[in-house]
C-alpha cells in the first residue's frame, strides 16, 4: 500500500514554468528581445574564445581566463534561453522532469564556476598591478591553467551531488514553478518530501563554493584600489584602473543581482522582482561579457581588427586564385 502511495506521489512527469506570467499580448515582443540578445551573446562569447585561441598576443593568463569566462557564458546562455525562447513563441511552458533536473545540472553548475573564475580573474589583476615583480612567477601558464580547471570541476561537484538529491526527491503536486527556469529554490518549494537536510547541505555548499571566492575578489580589489589610489601621477592611475575596470563591472553586476535574488527573504513581493533580477545574471551578464571587453579592451579591439584584416586578405587572394583558373 505504502509503494502504491508513493507511486501516486511520484506520478509528476514534468513541471509547469510559470516565467513572468500571463503577457500573451508581449510575448513576440520578449521572443523578438530575448531572441536578439540569445544571437548577440552567442556571437560575441565565441568570438572572444576564438580570438584567445587564434591570437598569440593574447595567450596570457588574463585572456586564459577571459576565454574560459566567454566559454562558461555561452553554456549559461544555452542551458536557460533556448526554453525560454521557445515558451514564448509556442506557448508550451512545459518541461520534463529529466529536462528540469537537467538545467538545475548544468545551471547550478556554472554559477559556482563563474564565482571562481571571476576570483581567479581578480587574483590574476591583483597580482599584475599591487606584486607585478612577482607576477610572472606567481602567475603562470600551468598555474592558470589549475584555477580554471578547479573553477570548473568545483562546480560539477556541486551541482551533480545537489541534482542527485533532488532526483531522490518525491513531488506530488502542484507542478508549476514560479520562475522562467528550473532554479532551486521554487523547485524545492515544489517537494513533498521533507526537504530539511537538503537545504542544509545546500547551503553549506553554496557557502563552500561562493562565499571564499566572493570575498577573496573582494579582498582583491580592496587591494588593487588603494594600490592605484598610491601611484602619484594621475595618468598612471588611470592606466592602472584601465586594466581592471572591465572585470570590476562584470564582477559588480553579477554578484549584485545574486545577492538580491539570494539573499533578500523570498516573499510574494520581492519574487516578481526577483525574477527580473536573474535575467541579470543568467541573460544580461553572459551579453554584457563580450560588449565591456570587446568595446573597452585595446588588445580584443586589435586582435578582432588582425583576423579581419587576415579574413579579408584570405578572401581577396581566394578570389584573385579563382580568376586565374577561370
Amino acid at each position: 500500500m505504502a509503494d502504491a502511495e508513493q507511486g501516486n506521489q511520484t506520478s509528476i512527469t514534468g513541471f509547469i514554468l510559470l516565467g513572468f506570467g500571463n503577457l500573451h499580448e508581449l510575448q513576440i515582443l520578449l521572443f523578438l528581445l530575448f531572441l536578439v540578445i540569445y544571437i548577440v551573446t552567442m556571437g560575441g562569447n565565441i568570438l572572444i574564445v576564438v580570438l584567445v585561441v587564434a591570437d598569440h598576443h593574447l595567450h596570457t593568463p588574463m585572456y586564459f581566463f577571459l576565454g574560459n569566462l566567454s566559454c562558461l557564458e555561452t553554456c549559461y546562455s544555452s542551458t536557460v534561453l533556448p526554453k525560454m525562447l521557445a515558451s514564448l513563441l509556442t506557448g508550451d511552458r512545459t518541461i520534463s522532469f529529466a529536462g528540469c533536473l537537467l538545467q538545475f545540472d548544468i545551471f547550478g553548475s556554472l554559477l559556482p564556476t563563474e564565482c571562481c573564475l571571476l576570483s581567479a580573474m581578480s587574483y590574476d589583476r591583483y597580482l599584475a598591478i599591487c606584486k607585478p615583480l612577482h607576477y610572472a612567477a606567481h602567475m603562470n601558464n600551468r598555474f592558470s591553467s589549475q584555477l580554471a580547471a578547479g573553477s570548473w570541476l568545483s562546480g560539477f561537484v556541486a551541482s551533480t551531488i545537489a541534482a542527485c538529491w533532488i532526483s531522490q526527491m518525491i513531488f506530488c503536486g502542484p507542478n508549476e514553478i514560479d520562475h522562467f527556469f528550473c532554479d532551486y529554490t521554487p523547485l524545492i518549494k515544489l517537494s513533498c518530501s521533507d526537504t530539511s537536510q537538503m537545504v542544509l547541505v545546500a547551503f553549506l555548499l553554496s557557502s563552500i563554493i561562493t562565499l571564499p571566492p566572493f570575498l577573496l575578489t573582494l579582498t582583491t580589489y580592496v587591494c588593487i584600489i588603494t594600490t592605484i589610489l598610491k601611484i602619484p601621477s594621475s595618468t598612471g592611475r588611470q592606466k592602472a584602473f584601465s586594466t581592471c575596470s572591465s572585470h570590476l563591472i562584470m564582477v559588480t553586476i553579477f554578484y549584485g543581482t545574486l545577492i538580491i535574488v539570494y539573499m533578500l527573504p523570498d516573499t510574494a513581493t520581492l519574487r516578481d522582482l526577483n525574477k527580473v533580477f536573474s535575467v541579470f545574471y543568467t541573460v544580461l551578464t553572459p551579453l554584457a561579457n563580450p560588449l565591456i571587453y570587446s568595446l573597452r579592451n585595446k588588445e580584443v579591439k586589435e586582435a578582432l581588427k588582425n583576423a579581419l584584416s587576415k579574413t579579408m586578405t584570405f578572401i581577396i587572394n581566394h578570389k584573385l586564385f579563382c580568376r586565374h583558373l577561370l
